[in-house]
């Protein structure tokens, strides 16, 4: 079940181009990836995984979110952060990575090129990320 707010952000992004949104996953398999990773990932990025295990976002240039059932899973060693405080749950199509910062809800874009996460690119938590996708990847209303 998808909540009211996670719905109108889902129905804002399929009025804008293409998605492409995998298939939900389930709790059980959520809590076996954080077992088996010692990760907790954050709560709203669950609650996105339960109606997409992952996708495609504003093809063909937008951003990729990964999912802990569906390829491409997240890689809680991924090499592709600032370091091990972060794990990476997707990347922009510069790519960038998307990364949450271990045991918050902060989301944040690791800008590669500046070698630091941005100040205007850290996110409270998924759905403020998601609502300012439109901003950060220059996509009118």
């Amino acid at each position: 079940m998808i909540s009211d707010e996670l719905k109108k952000i889902v129905d804002k992004f399929n009025e804008q181009g293409k998605m492409a949104f995998l298939p939900e996953t389930t709790d059980d398999k959520i809590s076996d990836f954080e077992n088996k990773n010692n990760v907790m990932l954050p709560l709203q990025y669950k609650k996105w995984l339960r109606f997409s295990d992952g996708g495609e976002f504003f093809l063909p240039a937008g951003l990729q979110l990964y999912g802990v059932d569906h390829k491409p899973i997240i890689d809680v060693d991924d090499s592709d952060r600032p370091s091990d405080n972060y794990i990476v749950i997707g990347a922009l199509a510069s790519g960038d990575p998307i990364i949450f910062e271990k045991e918050t809800e902060k989301i944040a874009i690791y800008n590669h090129k500046a070698g630091r996460i941005e100040d205007d690119e850290i996110y409270d938590d998924f759905f403020s990320f998601l609502i300012d996708l439109y901003d950060l990847l220059g996509i009118g209303d």
